[in-house]
């Protein structure tokens, strides 16, 4: 049930929906104001349509960040984004110091194995990035990041229910050389090495630029029974941008990256016992309780001993060319190729145990090619395309549980030994276009065909000094019966259109209503083990279920947008509506006889409502306020539980009619309070900032385990800055947590393994100074 407080929000945000066009037409007849005495947001140039367009001409919920934001928020990776956006839910990944688990409007990513798609697409200069290991990205040649909230597929090149990341890099000059560099030491002995540089190689036809980040930090977890430190930071990231001017009409854009991470383990902290299973005789002990050193203080501990960690290589090319054909239409061909190398080393129980301990080595190439025609006339404007994906994914993994059962009183070894592989190919056919029925007033139509061809295959084998445990082998499909052995390729299509009315009741106001619809490719269950895995009950009997269908989604939304009292002040709202069918969940808990099961569920209808808010305004010339405010109300209209023997302890329809759980991720509340103050110092200035950020109550697992919850936190950062005259080097010291608040970020949920219930926590108070140097 709503607070008082919620509804009054709500209320208010209401109200100025209504208010915004009148207060817009009132503010035509002002005149404009030094552009250091208004707000930048209203101006800030965007692509999510895939042209640039001023923020405010936009009918969509976007968030734009700039360079210069990003060092407000002290950001170094793309987890610095956290709650600076409504309804954006940003976190390192389940395990993995490489990994994003990004949320938006409480869609996201269900489990972190890579034969699962995320909900939110992240592009990087419209090349799209299937996996989310490795997208942890680092940001240091950034020139903006566009927050896209709603489904997305009309215009970006793969199909997304929950929203998309655009990450625009800055191109190389052709007439000017720049060079930027920063140093910046920090808590935990972390060390940010920025270097970037852009210059032109002849004429004004060709350009280069470099850029590189080395970030190294100390761990910030202690294993209190050995001394060593774990969750720590080191990774170097370089991109390179050769812009050439081919002829008037055609400029190609061609850039290669590099990212190389090698860090020690990431240890959560387990939240609840972790259960020792004695085989013969049967019974069960507790291993190691929850909790194990008491409130969570950054110890933990781990059954690996030697230098397991995790290390990762992450490749990327890619050619993107721009041919204005006339004035009105621009040919633009995107063509990518990127391979993602991670070796990981997990423990999943974060505890001195070897219950569930595992080892993922994943091999994954993509080639993508997207073509574009853009046509722009007075009355008529839009973008056609073509998108073509093929992915491989490859993977090796061992799971180790030495301490996970008992025989006769004895020690049992268990080791899981996995090969899998996945390909997948997407085509897709889209187009969006738009048409002015009067200055004011347009209506935008889009249209996309998503085919999608997957195939998977699995072997999994055993090694155990239990003859009943060794050498038991699953081939998937091969294993299963006829003629479900043979079912190891999927097709699935879609066509997803979307619609949008804008009317702007003047240059400084924008209305807008719309609906998308959103499709998320179904697949195979990358984690079965035998057919038990695969086993649901359907329509009250046990049946094999070999793949889990797509997630769609319908989303209606109305929203607005206004420059306001001489563009002192920019606000955005919208409201909006979510239809989910057949959304994807990865449960646990379940078991046939003595074996944990990992069943993959279409668990059934999900509705989500929200509000979201966002403003800028600056009182003065050297006064600036930001803030931002999501709400959500998200629920299970229908949860289908198919796990083979209810009732199941966390159950999320435990009777078979109620529903008693709420989605994951989904925090009603996402709040950002920011302001800063630039004092003139000199021919330089001074500016010091604060913010504060409020992300509320979440569940951190699909059916809501009591010890895998957030129960809310605030966070405060304050910085100084000192730019001197002509920004030619400045510097800045800050605290990111000011208060030393204790929160957790995500969770695993393994409930079917020694009741594993693993929760990781976001870093302590830290301090850091920067200094930098513009020519």
């Amino acid at each position: 049930m709503m607070t008082m407080r919620v509804r009054m929000m709500l209320l208010a945000g209401v109200g100025l929906l209504g208010a915004l066009p009148v207060a817009a037409q009132a503010d035509q007849a002002a005149a404009a104001v030094a552009a250091d005495d208004s707000v930048e947001s209203a101006e800030i140039v965007v692509s999510a349509r895939r042209r640039e367009e001023k923020l405010i001409d936009v009918p969509v919920a976007v968030t734009a960040f700039s360079q210069a934001d990003l060092q407000k928020f002290q950001a170094v990776d793309l987890s610095g984004l956290q709650g600076t956006a409504p309804n954006l839910n940003l976190v390192q990944g389940r395990g993995s110091a490489a990994s994003a688990n990004i949320f938006i409007r409480g869609l996201g990513q269900p489990d972190a194995l890579q034969t699962f798609d995320p909900a939110v697409g992240i592009y990087v200069d419209g090349v799209y990035l299937s996996r989310i290991q490795g997208a942890l990205l680092n940001l240091f040649d950034v020139e903006r990041i566009e927050v896209l909230r709603g489904p997305q597929g009309t215009l970006y090149g793969k199909n997304t229910t929950g929203g998309a990341l655009s990450i625009v890099s800055r191109k190389p000059s052709f007439t000017d050389t720049r060079a930027e560099a920063s140093v910046q030491y920090g808590s935990y002995n972390q060390w940010v090495l920025n270097g970037y540089v852009s210059a032109p190689l002849g004429g004004d036809r060709l350009a280069l630029s470099l850029a590189g980040q080395w970030d190294k930090r100390d761990g910030l977890v202690t294993d209190p029974r050995t001394g060593r430190k774990y969750n720590d930071r080191d990774s170097l990231t370089f991109r390179s941008i050769l812009r050439a001017q081919a002829t008037d009409n055609l400029e190609i854009l061609m850039s290669g990256d590099y990212n190389r991470q090698r860090n020690a383990l990431t240890l959560g902290y387990p939240t609840a016992p972790l259960i020792q299973t004695s085989l013969f005789p049967a019974g069960v002990r507790t291993a190691v309780p929850a909790e194990p050193y008491g409130r969570y203080d950054f110890r933990a501990s781990t059954s690996f001993r030697g230098n397991e960690g995790q290390k990762l290589d992450h490749w990327g090319a890619n050619i993107t060319a721009n041919w204005t054909v006339n004035d009105a239409i621009t040919l633009t061909s995107i063509t990518s190729w990127r391979k993602l190398d991670p070796d990981l080393f997990i423990d999943i129980d974060a505890a001195e145990t070897e219950m569930g301990d595992v080892f993922v080595g994943i091999d994954q190439r993509q080639f993508s090619q997207e073509m574009q025609l853009k046509w722009n006339t007075e009355k008529f404007s839009g973008v056609f395309g073509l998108f073509y994906l093929n992915e491989r994914v490859r993977s090796h993994q061992e799971a180790y549980a030495d301490d996970l059962f008992t025989f006769l009183g004895g020690p049992v070894t268990f080791t899981r030994l996995i090969d899998d592989a996945q390909r997948t190919k997407s085509y897709a056919a889209f187009g969006q276009a738009s048409y002015k029925f009067t200055e004011a007033l347009s209506f935008t139509a889009g249209l996309r065909y998503t085919w999608e061809e997957r195939t998977y295959n699995r072997f999994t084998t055993t090694a155990s000094n239990q003859a009943f445990l060794n050498n038991v082998a699953f081939r998937f499909p091969d294993n299963l019966p006829a003629p479900l052995n043979l079912d190891n390729k999927a097709e699935f299509g879609a066509w997803t259109p979307s619609f949008t009315l804008s009317y702007k009741p003047g240059d400084d106001s924008l209305l807008y209503v719309s609906a998308a619809r959103g499709f998320k490719s179904g697949g195979f269950n990358g984690r079965a083990n035998s057919v038990n895995d695969l086993t649901l009950v359907v329509n009250g009997a046990p049946t094999l279920v070999t793949r889990f269908n797509p997630e769609t989604v319908w989303t209606y939304e109305t929203g607005a947008k206004g420059s306001f009292a001489d563009a002192k002040l920019f606000v955005a709202a919208s409201l909006f509506y979510s239809d989910f069918r057949d959304f994807q969940a990865r449960v646990g808990g379940g078991t046939v006889g003595s074996t944990g099961v990992f069943p993959v569920l279409n668990a059934g209808k999900m509705s989500i409502w929200g509000f979201e808010l966002e403003a800028t305004a600056k009182p003065t010339k050297y006064w600036t306020l930001r803030g931002s405010l999501g709400y959500l109300d998200a629920k299970y209209d229908v949860f289908n539980d198919g796990r083979r023997v209810p009732p199941q302890s966390f159950s999320c329809n435990p009777t078979g009619n109620a529903v008693t759980c709420e989605p994951a991720f989904a925090p009603p509340i996402t709040l950002n309070l920011a302001t800063d103050y630039r004092i003139p110092v000199g021919e330089g200035s001074i500016t010091l900032g604060v913010d504060a950020r409020h992300v509320g109550k979440h569940f951190l697992s699909v059916d809501n385990r009591p010890g895998l919850t957030e129960p809310g936190y605030w966070l405060a950062n304050a910085l100084v800055r000192y730019d001197a005259a002509g920004g030619r080097w400045y510097g800045q010291a800050g605290v990111k947590n000011l208060f030393d608040r204790l929160y957790r970020t995500d969770g695993q949920e393994f409930s079917s393994v020694g009741n594993i219930q693993t929760v990781y926590y976001g870093d302590p108070r830290t301090f850091s100074v920067m200094v930098g140097v513009r020519f």
